[in-house]
């Protein structure tokens, strides 16, 4: 545990508890959280880890951009679920990044735990992207991310962000709830 890894915590907690309301201001928290963990997970060996953090500042910026435009300067943005054919794609999705990633790791890197880092890194890549979409299946993928999380930063000796990560377990659970009232509350009003 360092200050480094203490700050990012603290973004981390600021950001996913800003999501769960539907604030476009969690971006800024997000964006400065994930270049400080980008760092921390390179120095721990966690190469998909890291590299995941630089996909998810970008990622971050555009859904920030696509918040905007859905109206989120003035109001939480709404919310809707996927269709079944855009969720079999998703998972599909997950599979082939989790292999894909965790053999060239495996066969290239030093990595100490390649596809666990893989499948997390994977199921990350389409849940920040369904975030950016305001689909609430990100929430679903985010609780078992979080889960896997755990286990892999306790296994590095990241323990505040094992903590983290239990505490992103919660609100991702608080979010999958309060999303979903949201877009019930807006079929009911349409």
């Amino acid at each position: 545990m360092n200050t480094l890894e203490l700050v990012a915590v603290a973004l981390g907690l600021a950001n996913v508890g800003l999501l769960v309301r539907r604030s476009i201001w969690n971006y800024p928290f997000g964006m400065a959280m994930v270049a400080l963990y980008a760092e921390i997970f390179f120095e721990a060996k966690l190469y998909g880890e890291a590299g995941l953090q630089v996909f998810f500042f970008f990622v971050q910026a555009w859904g920030w951009y696509l918040w905007a435009r859905a109206g989120g300067m003035v109001q939480p943005v709404a919310v809707r679920w996927m269709g079944w054919p855009s969720r079999i794609i998703s998972l599909v999705l997950v599979a082939v990044i989790t292999l894909s990633l965790g053999t060239l790791m495996h066969k290239l890197t030093d990595a100490v735990m390649p596809f666990a880092d893989a499948a997390i890194t994977g199921a990350s890549v389409v849940a920040q992207v369904l975030l950016s979409y305001r689909r609430i299946e990100n929430w679903v993928l985010w609780i078992v991310i979080d889960i896997g999380s755990v286990a892999l930063y306790i296994i590095r000796d990241l323990h505040l962000t094992a903590g983290l990560y239990v505490a992103f377990l919660v609100l991702a659970t608080l979010g999958l709830v309060q999303w979903m009232r949201a877009e019930r509350s807006s079929e009911a009003v349409a």
